[in-house]
């Protein structure tokens, strides 16, 4: 066999073991997502554990005080949520009756203009009342993931209690220990500045907008300050999604007028934080393109849901860092880096 057929044959049985292993990874979803933010809720925490115990804390009282704030914050998400999206839920259809009917004013009042829309054809293709429904399903599938609290609770602590010995349980058990631990600190210090950046400027999302939507009165504010809270972790799109249901709240609630307000306080928030706030304080933590940003989204919502669109980049984050570790795989990692320059001295 010549070393062209030898490297295609290659390239084909890595391609067929990929497939196979995301074909695998999709079915066990349902396994895999509670494990997925168990480990990504034990890297934001592992933290505040260390530091506690830097200042002699004991280990089991460092780690009591960590998982109390876990299970106080988490208490208040889930009695947000239920609380708010069942009142929410039973209230959909009266909203949607309202917003269809705002919807044909808009209709007739376009034709005394001459422009002609017909009502039937463009309900079919765009449905607003769908667009709320929408936002209660999403969230009600957030409940449904905390229906798995206590494993991921315990696999949290779990985590957390083996991270203190994890670098001599490397050291010993792998022959190049020192490189596989600067890869290891590499990906954990990127992730966990990426995850705690991400949390506090996601909280400040949600609280701004919970209190500006408080200001103009529309219903079931803590709500969609939550909904903001939750899908400023999606890059790109999630801030957009989020803004959709609240806005058509209003138009139902407060009218065009303050609709608009609404859509502004959203525009402002997302300017400030996405494009001034967040990147001023993520430097170059990321190092992944916008594209690969984007279709990391899609692709990991594709594979685990909902929670896949979440973790889109810190799952990237770890992809591209495995891939920078072996010298066949490096070219991949730096396709999806956003700046090749660390590679490049790296491979040097």
């Amino acid at each position: 066999m010549s070393q062209s057929e030898h490297k295609s044959s290659g390239f084909i049985l890595t391609l067929a073991a990929l497939i196979i292993i995301i074909a695998g990874i999709k079915t066990a979803q349902a396994l895999l997502v509670p494990f997925l933010l168990a480990f990504f809720i034990s890297i934001i925490c592992v933290g505040p554990f260390l530091w506690l115990q830097e200042y002699k804390i004991p280990a089991p009282v460092a780690m009591l005080l960590v998982i109390g704030t876990i299970l106080l914050g988490g208490l208040a998400v889930v009695t947000l949520i239920g609380t708010s999206v069942n009142d929410f839920t039973n209230s959909l259809p009266a909203y949607q009756e309202k917003l269809h009917t705002q919807i044909f004013i808009l209709f007739d009042w376009l034709e005394n203009f001459g422009i002609k829309v017909s009502k039937s054809i463009l309900l079919e293709h765009f449905n607003p009342g769908s667009i709320m429904q929408s936002a209660a399903s999403m969230l009600a599938t957030a409940g449904g993931v905390l229906t798995n609290s206590f494993m991921i609770l315990l696999t949290v602590v779990f985590i957390l209690f083996e991270a203190s010995g994890m670098p001599n349980k490397l050291r010993a058990a792998l022959p190049d220990a020192d490189s596989s631990l600067a890869s290891f600190e590499k990906f954990f210090t990127g992730v966990r500045q990426y995850l705690a950046i991400k949390t506090l400027v996601s909280i400040a999302t949600g609280l701004i907008v919970t209190g500006g939507l408080l200001l103009l009165g529309l219903d079931y504010a803590p709500l969609w300050g939550m909904i903001a809270f939750l899908l400023n972790y999606v890059p790109n799109i999630g801030s957009i999604i989020a803004a959709v249901p609240a806005v058509l709240l209003a138009i139902i609630q407060l009218g065009p007028f303050s609709s608009l307000l609404v859509a502004a306080l959203y525009l402002v928030v997302n300017l400030t934080m996405g494009s001034a706030v967040e990147p001023r304080l993520m430097g170059k933590t990321l190092g992944l393109s916008t594209l690969v940003i984007f279709m990391s989204l899609v692709f990991w919502g594709w594979v685990l849901g909902p929670v896949g669109m979440l973790l889109s980049v810190p799952l990237t984050m770890v992809v591209k860092i495995a891939l920078e570790v072996n010298e066949s795989t490096r070219w991949m990692a730096i396709l999806l880096s956003s700046d090749t320059s660390a590679i490049v001295i790296a491979k040097n």
